[in-house]
């Protein structure tokens, strides 16, 4: 079946290659590229399918629309409103192409808090050699245990790595039914504040939902060990960055790194900058190879299956916006 495609947005190299591979398997597909408003709304009216961001306005326009393609794994807040939920149109993301790169990234933060590296760097910032009775003191993999929240793909690859250092892994998940690869024991997110106080690695990937916004406050903090550390590479809305600030300069915990921040850049006044024992990255942990192959091969396969009534990949959870 050949249908109308709407892409959303400007051409460019990475939509011109989405197109020619979508119409490689979609013969005779229509594909309209609008970047203006008034184009989009005169461009949506008998489209099956679109790419990008819609409102409700341009809802009501896309009369015929059953699959929203959306141009990022967890888009932000207000992508899913009250009219896009309620509707038949199926919506797909990227989740899943970041798993290698982010689970690696994870790790590397796990490795700099387990030997100390966050510390050393501050001390060759200020010029301070250290040994002997002054060395920091190294976390031992093969005993600690990792509490992972949200144990999809980045989590999951995530627990495939703890494993192979010798951890324990406690996995935390609303959806998965099974412990994947490498968790040892599965929980659902009611169990999490009891959870807390075995981890010596707290490592969140969850996805920004209506039931994650704001998880992480000074309460739970306030549950994990004072020798445990924090990491979040999930989405920035899921942690109070102030109470994560007071955390460290406590000493509730022992360390902590971000990847995603509640405002982003992260103003050049905030107090997270001069924290004690925080390691951070600007957003950076999805950088790697093969991203805009992997977009492009899912972008093509869901045209063919759209085209011929298959399930398609990625659906999106779209009261839970993942």
């Amino acid at each position: 079946m050949s249908f109308k495609f709407v892409f959303l947005c400007a051409e460019n190299e990475q939509t011109r290659a989405y197109a020619e591979g979508m119409c490689g398997v979609v013969p005779g597909l229509e594909i309209v590229f609008a970047a203006e408003r008034s184009a989009q709304l005169a461009a949506l009216p008998g489209a099956r399918a679109c790419f990008g961001t819609l409102d409700s306005e341009l809802l009501a326009a896309a009369d015929e629309l059953g699959w929203l393609a959306a141009p990022a794994a967890g888009p932000p807040k207000g992508y899913y409103f009250d009219e896009l939920i309620a509707s038949d149109v199926e919506v797909t993301n990227f989740r899943g192409i970041f798993n290698d790169h982010i689970s690696a990234h994870v790790m590397a933060f796990v490795l700099c808090f387990a030997r100390g590296m966050h510390a050393y760097f501050r001390d060759q910032y200020d010029g301070q050699w250290r040994k002997g009775g002054e060395m920091r003191p190294a976390t031992h993999l093969a005993e600690s245990t990792a509490l992972i929240i949200g144990v999809g793909g980045i989590g999951g690859a995530t627990a495939v790595h703890c494993h192979h250092f010798g951890m324990r892994v406690i996995g935390v998940d609303p959806r998965v039914d099974e412990a994947p690869e490498g968790v040892d024991v599965l929980h659902r997110p009611d169990a999490l504040r009891g959870l807390l106080p075995q981890a010596d690695f707290v490592i969140l990937t969850a996805p920004q939902t209506p039931s994650t916004e704001g998880m992480f406050t000074s309460s739970l903090f306030g549950q994990m060990k004072p020798s445990a550390f924090f990491i979040n590479i999930g989405r920035g809305s899921n942690v109070a960055l102030s109470d994560l600030d007071a955390a460290l300069r406590e000493g509730t915990i022992a360390g902590a790194a971000l990847d995603v921040f509640e405002t982003e850049p992260l103003p050049a006044e905030h107090p997270l900058w001069t924290a004690p024992n925080f390691l951070m990255t600007p957003h950076t942990a999805a950088a790697g190879p093969y991203l805009n192959q992997r977009r492009l091969d899912l972008m093509v396969d869901n045209s063919r299956r759209f085209a011929q009534g298959e399930p398609l990949v990625n659906v999106v959870d779209k009261e839970n916006w993942f």
